[in-house]
C-alpha cells in the first residue's frame, strides 16, 4: 500500500514533469520473478525506472538511509521503504555482498522484480564501467530468474553535482530482451562463470545505452579522479606557497 501511494505521489509528478521516454517496455515480464540490471548514472535512476513500470521493483540501498536518528531520519527511512528500497549494511564489503544476494533472492522467490546496478555505484563521468560479479550473477544463477538489461539515458544531466535546481529535460529508458542463464544454474560459486554472466549483461547494457565502456570498476575510477583532484590542488597550493616565499625574499 505504501509503495502504491509513493508511486502515485512521486512517480506521477516525475512522469508529468520530465516525460521520460521508454523503449522495450514489453520486455519486462508481466508476472513472475525477473532481475532488472541497469547502468547507474544518477540518484534518480531508482525513481524513474519504477515510475514507468506497472509492477513493483525492489532495489537495495545503503543501511544508513534507514538508521539515521531523529524525525528526519524516520522520514527518510519511510521514504525509501515506500519507494521499494531494502537496507543493506555496506560497512564490510563481503558482508554487504552476502546481504545483497540474500535480499535479491528473497525478492525473486516472492515472484517480484529485483532491480540491481551491476557497476555497484554511480558512474563518475557518464561512461559504463565493469560490472561486479558478486551480486547480479550470483542472484541470477541461484534463482534461475531471467535478467532484463536496462539502460538509463541522460538521467545524469538532470541534476549534475553542485546544481541545486534540476534541469527540465526528457531522460530515456531503453529496456532490452531478457537473458536466460539457466545453462549455468548451480554454478554460482564458479568465479569464471560469474564473470562471464556479468560481462554478457554489461555488453547488452552497453549496446542499449551507447555508453563508452571502461574495463575497470567505477569505485577505482572514482578513487583515481579523487587522487588526481587532490594532486592538482596540492600543486596549486605549492605554487602559491613558492610565489609567496619568492615575494618575501624579494622584499627583504
Amino acid at each position: 500500500m505504501l509503495y502504491g501511494a509513493m508511486k502515485v505521489a512521486i512517480g506521477g509528478p516525475l512522469k508529468v514533469t520530465f516525460r521520460p521516454w521508454v523503449e522495450g517496455l514489453e520486455n519486462v515480464p508481466a508476472e513472475g520473478p525477473a532481475i532488472l540490471a541497469s547502468n547507474h548514472l544518477s540518484f534518480s535512476d531508482s525513481f524513474f525506472l519504477p515510475a514507468v513500470l506497472d509492477r513493483k521493483v525492489t532495489f537495495i540501498a545503503k543501511a544508513e538511509y534507514f538508521t539515521t536518528p531523529g524525525v528526519k531520519g524516520r522520514l527518510t527511512a519511510a521514504f525509501f521503504k515506500g519507494v521499494g528500497q531494502l537496507p543493506v549494511d555496506r560497512s564490510g564489503a563481503r558482508g554487504a555482498g552476502e546481504a545483497a544476494v540474500k535480499s535479491g533472492i528473497e525478492v525473486l522467490e516472492r515472484g517480484e522484480l529485483f532491480g540491481i546496478y551491476p557497476e555497484g555505484t554511480r558512474s563518475p563521468d557518464g561512461r559504463l564501467y565493469r560490472g561486479k560479479p558478486g551480486g547480479l550473477a550470483r542472484v541470477a544463477l541461484a534463482t534461475g530468474a531471467p535478467v532484463v538489461p536496462v539502460a538509463m539515458i541522460d538521467t545524469e544531466k538532470i541534476q549534475p553535482p553542485g546544481q541545486v535546481m534540476p534541469k527540465l529535460m526528457r531522460p530515456g529508458i531503453r529496456i532490452g530482451k531478457a537473458l536466460d542463464f539457466s545453462r549455468y544454474q548451480g554454478m554460482e560459486h564458479d568465479r569464471f562463470v560469474l564473470r562471464a554472466v556479468t560481462d554478457e549483461v554489461m555488453y547488452e547494457i552497453m549496446k542499449l545505452s551507447g555508453q563508452e565502456y571502461v574495463d575497470i570498476y567505477a569505485t577505482a575510477a572514482k578513487r583515481q579522479i579523487s587522487e588526481a583532484a587532490k594532486a592538482e590542488k596540492d600543486a596549486v597550493r605549492a605554487e602559491k606557497d613558492a610565489a609567496k616565499a619568492e615575494k618575501r625574499t624579494t622584499e627583504s
